[in-house]
């Protein structure tokens, strides 16, 4: 059975889960700016269907990917003093996940609003 007071619970921890994130780590922040600004140009271009699913998957794999590398920089910093020489190699290792997802965001944006930012360059070099 559905209890509404374990579904608030939950949410109330998710969101203080969100909550630290978003103010201890400065790239998650950057990240959800980035996110809000093609959210916008979503709305402004009118992109639907395919290729706005495209863009919100690819904002929400970098996001997620974000939280779970503050997750395991939080994990192997209670590790440090035993296992010094892997806990930068892990830490590297989330940071490069986090990159190539951020990477392939990127092209796709690209890919998807090209198009559109062409239609306005040339708009302003006539």
């Amino acid at each position: 059975m559905l209890s509404l007071k374990q579904l608030s619970h939950s949410l109330k921890y998710a969101f203080k889960g969100f909550r630290f994130v978003f103010v201890h780590e400065q790239n998650f922040r950057i990240q959800i700016f980035v996110a809000l600004l093609v959210l916008i140009a979503m709305l402004y271009f009118r992109i639907t269907g395919i290729r706005a699913v495209m863009l919100i998957f690819s904002i929400v794999s970098v996001l997620v990917l974000e939280v779970i590398n503050s997750i395991f920089e939080h994990l192997v910093d209670l590790l440090k003093p035993r296992l010094h020489y892997v806990v930068g190699e892990i830490k590297n290792m989330m940071a490069a996940s986090v990159l190539l997802a951020s990477v392939s965001a990127g092209i796709v944006g690209v890919i998807i609003f090209w198009p559109y930012l062409l239609g306005i360059i040339q708009r302003f070099s006539l």
